[in-house]
């Protein structure tokens, strides 16, 4: 606990030692890569007080609660696999780039994180930002060199070249066709993916929001490119948003949405969304694969990724956002998706 809020306080220091001197010509420099030691405690129930591992179709692998003296570790509100459970690229909300390593021990089982980098983002200069307002980074989509993230607040889909040791600033921005009145200050594009190649929307990015609605109350999504490209929405059910999402093989899509109240905390749930009802203009929508609250080892998952373990099985793994709060976890969690 001590470490946790020693880490909080360094973060606090360091956000308003940014602050302080962006505006002198020192800070237009590329931002630097930070190399982060990771400490991880295995997690091995993902019901608390039960071995039980299945949940539906959901059977859990493992998980880790990760920590690390680096004051910017945190925050994590995407992941995408660049080796299926290997490598991996993300965003966090505070602005920075990480890249790392799954290890895993004899079963296969997620043991720790390796080779974990941090890199702050620039703008198109190169002078790091730093600001939140517009480096609120939620989703993220990688095919390949090439990156898109979703920004909140000052809301934009950005385009970058992935090079995860020398990350450069945005390419250009890309035409998200929601009516940027639409959305909502903190619930803009949490999601962002790129359809599969072989679908109806050939490849295509795809962006969803957190929770911007509609009139009838549904969740604001669009199809960025080609001719299936417009505005469709997702069903918004009870009190939960969307934080992130992944197609699955079959062209199905998979959503993470989570729930908070200071009575109930947090709950998370996982939805499996039909892929032929992603059209221009029609309400997405599909049944509830699992949910989970303060009874299981959850905290603020933001982050989802699917893949194809070597035996072909596949794999759903969560990541979670501590927000930097000593009151929060951050998480990393695996699940093999069965048929039935």
């Amino acid at each position: 606990m001590a470490r946790r809020w020693l880490r909080t306080v360094r973060f606090a220091v360091g956000v308003a030692v940014a602050g302080l001197t962006l505006s002198t010509d020192a800070q237009a420099q590329p931002a630097p890569v930070e190399q982060a030691e990771i400490s991880a405690r295995p997690i091995h129930q993902f019901k608390l007080g039960s071995s039980e591992t299945r949940f539906g179709p959901l059977e859990f692998v493992g998980g880790l609660e990760l920590g690390s003296d680096s004051w910017n570790f945190g925050a994590m509100s995407a992941i995408r696999f660049l080796d299926a459970g290997q490598r991996f690229a993300g965003v966090t909300d505070t602005g920075f780039w990480y890249f790392g390593r799954v290890m895993r021990d004899e079963a296969g089982r997620p043991s720790g994180f390796a080779d974990f980098t941090l890199q702050q983002m620039v703008d198109d200069k190169g002078d790091v930002i730093g600001r939140k307002w517009t480096t609120d980074a939620e989703g993220l989509a990688v095919k390949g060199d090439e990156a898109t993230v979703g920004f909140e607040r000052a809301h934009r889909i950005s385009q970058f070249r992935l090079t995860p040791r020398d990350m450069t600033g945005p390419l250009g921005d890309l035409d998200f066709l929601v009516p940027a009145h639409e959305l909502r200050r903190n619930r803009g594009f949490e999601t962002v993916l790129y359809a599969p190649a072989e679908g109806p929307h050939a490849g295509a990015r795809i962006v969803i929001s957190e929770k911007s609605l509609d009139r009838n109350g549904d969740i604001f999504a669009a199809i960025l490119e080609g001719p299936t490209s417009g505005i469709f929405t997702v069903r918004r059910s009870g009190d939960f948003d969307i934080t992130d999402g992944a197609f699955l093989p079959d062209g199905d899509l998979l959503l993470l949405e989570r729930s908070y109240s200071v009575a109930k905390g947090v709950a998370i749930r996982l939805k499996r969304i039909d892929g032929d009802s992603i059209r221009k203009g029609r309400v997405a929508d599909g049944p509830v694969l699992l949910e989970a609250d303060m009874g299981y080892q959850i905290d603020n998952m933001e982050g989802l990724d699917v893949w194809r373990r070597a035996d072909g099985a596949v794999m759903v793994s969560l990541i979670s956002d501590d927000n930097h709060s000593i009151l929060q976890r951050n998480l990393y969690l695996e699940f093999r998706l069965h048929d039935k």
